[in-house]
């Protein structure tokens, strides 16, 4: 399940968690509307983030491969959930763990 914030730094305000594009394209909407007139300020932010909160464009590609395995899995047991659990994170490190590993032995037996 994507999810996606509104984040607004010079009035220091964040939407809350939304799941749609549309809901996402509304809070922005409505704080525009609200406190600036229907003006676009500058320095507004929109985007996905992962279930901790995090901006996956601010993460590191590793990072970011990480966190979105371990949302997939999280998101089997509790789709509206927030935090990882540790046994989604385990498990997306040992895939990315072995995948690494099988990547090195295609290219060790190649050489």
């Amino acid at each position: 399940m994507r999810r996606y914030v509104y984040r607004r730094t010079v009035c220091r305000t964040t939407s809350p968690v939304v799941h749609q594009l549309e809901d996402l394209a509304a809070q922005g909407e409505a704080h525009r509307l609200a406190l600036h007139g229907g003006h676009i300020p500058d320095d507004e932010a929109a985007g996905q983030v992962d279930r901790l909160g995090r901006w996956y464009a601010a993460l590191g590609p590793l990072i970011a491969m990480h966190a979105r395995i371990t949302d997939g899995l999280s998101d089997l047991r509790d789709p509206k959930g927030t935090g990882h659990p540790f046994w989604a994170s385990a498990a997306a490190t040992l895939l990315l763990g072995s995948a690494a590993a099988l990547v090195l032995g295609i290219l060790s037996a190649a050489l």
